[in-house]
């Protein structure tokens, strides 16, 4: 079965979550129906918005999911949306191209050259062999010799790529590290940075809609958050304004508190928009857990 590369920008013209959901025509349609049940790479390209002149992109894949449904679009007539599960960002981004090594091969022309017109379709199907070395080169622990022998044997090689990649130990590693270092290690509530002795960061990496409520392992539901910040966080006493203004129970929260958190009261981001939290997440955190507690 193929599988599929979908292109979403940082902000699409598409109604996409890459955490949930890809939005695309009819145009598309036979493409995401080949990889139904398997596993997709998304694609952020040059262009950040749907503008021709924005840039800013990182023309690189950045994540991986699985497309479990697809389903016409109820508002907007030849749409669909296709949904995934098991979503998990790169360590570090692949762009489509190292060197001469283009990792989808129809991108590449006889001379050498890309091909613009292919690389213009936002679904495009890709060989399972160019999923395994697009992961391999996305994920650190993927890298080592003992997973490159493995490519003699490619469906031992997709049954043990898949099993890695739905690990929670696996998944954790991926979301702790991303989202620690998207925060500098350094709390996003209380503006602490520590370091122990060992050289570990103190900070921790917290879901802002919990895994159990099938909140994704995506830096935009991430936030990185000091021990005493984090309980806060998950208990309700603290949340998060779209604007990233710190939501605060007065009541409930000790007074030396106060003396800690920003100074602003708003939250610390990263600076790349990417990284940021999403409002959809931020909107489930106020509603089922913040307002929950109220």
């Amino acid at each position: 079965m193929p599988k599929a590369v979908f292109t979403t920008k940082v902000d699409p013209a598409y109604d996409d979550l890459p955490e949930q959901r890809y939005h695309f025509p009819r145009t598309y349609l036979n493409a995401a129906r080949g990889a139904l049940g398997d596993w997709i790479v998304y694609y952020e390209p040059r262009r950040s918005t749907a503008h021709l002149s924005s840039s800013g992109g990182r023309m690189s894949y950045f994540a991986t999911a699985r497309l479990v449904r697809i389903a016409a679009d109820p508002r907007r007539a030849d749409h669909y949306y296709g949904y995934v599960k098991d979503y998990l960002e790169f360590d570090r981004p692949v762009p489509f191209r190292e060197g001469s090594l283009y990792y989808e091969r129809n991108l590449q022309k006889p001379d050498g050259s890309t091909n613009k017109g292919r690389f213009g379709r936002a679904v495009r199907t890709i060989r399972d062999s160019e999923y395994h070395l697009i992961l391999q080169a996305g994920f650190h622990d993927l890298a080592s010799p003992q997973w490159r022998l493995m490519e003699r044997d490619p469906v031992e090689t997709e049954r043990r790529i898949v099993e890695q990649i739905s690990r929670r130990p696996f998944r954790d590693r991926v979301f702790s590290t991303a989202v620690r270092t998207a925060y500098d290690n350094t709390c996003a509530i209380t503006g602490l940075r520590i370091i122990n002795g060992g050289g570990r960061p103190e900070v921790h990496a917290a879901h802002i809609k919990p895994v159990a409520e099938s909140g994704p392992d995506s830096m935009r539901n991430g936030l990185a958050l000091s021990g005493t910040a984090h309980w806060m966080f998950d208990r309700g006493l603290i949340s998060i304004a779209d604007d990233y203004r710190l939501l605060l129970r007065e009541g409930a929260i000790p007074d030396h508190f106060f003396r800690i958190i920003n100074e602003d009261r708003r939250l610390k981001v990263p600076d790349m928009p990417s990284h940021r939290p999403h409002p959809n997440f931020l909107k489930y955190h106020r509603e089922q857990v913040f307002q929950a507690h109220a």
